[in-house]
């Protein structure tokens, strides 16, 4: 997949990145339609603060498709539109906040 990563301050790549799998029976891989960055995403940008992990992927409030699912998820199926608030991040419970 291509995705927006930052490398350092003022240093933002398209990259290549590997397709997500789930790893998790409750994880949900969703394909990005629409994103947005944030004002946390501008003070890494400039230094201000530093990313939560050494390759930190932009446009963490998004709007996109299930494309594939954990077995244990009930709620959503492929082929699903939903919306990922910036409030979620990688430790948080995503099912939540998918609508």
């Amino acid at each position: 997949m291509k995705g927006l990563a930052f490398h350092g301050a003022a240093d933002v790549r398209y990259d290549d990145l590997e397709d997500p799998k789930p790893s998790e029976s409750t994880d949900v891989v969703v394909r990005m339609r629409l994103c947005s960055i944030c004002g946390s995403d501008l003070h890494i940008y400039h230094g201000g603060l530093e990313p939560p992990r050494p390759l930190f992927g932009i446009g963490h409030e998004a709007i996109g498709e299930v494309v594939e699912i954990g077995r244990g998820v009930k709620r959503l199926k492929v082929g699903d539109q939903v919306m990922l608030p910036g409030s979620v991040d990688a430790d948080r419970k995503l099912s939540h906040f998918l609508v």
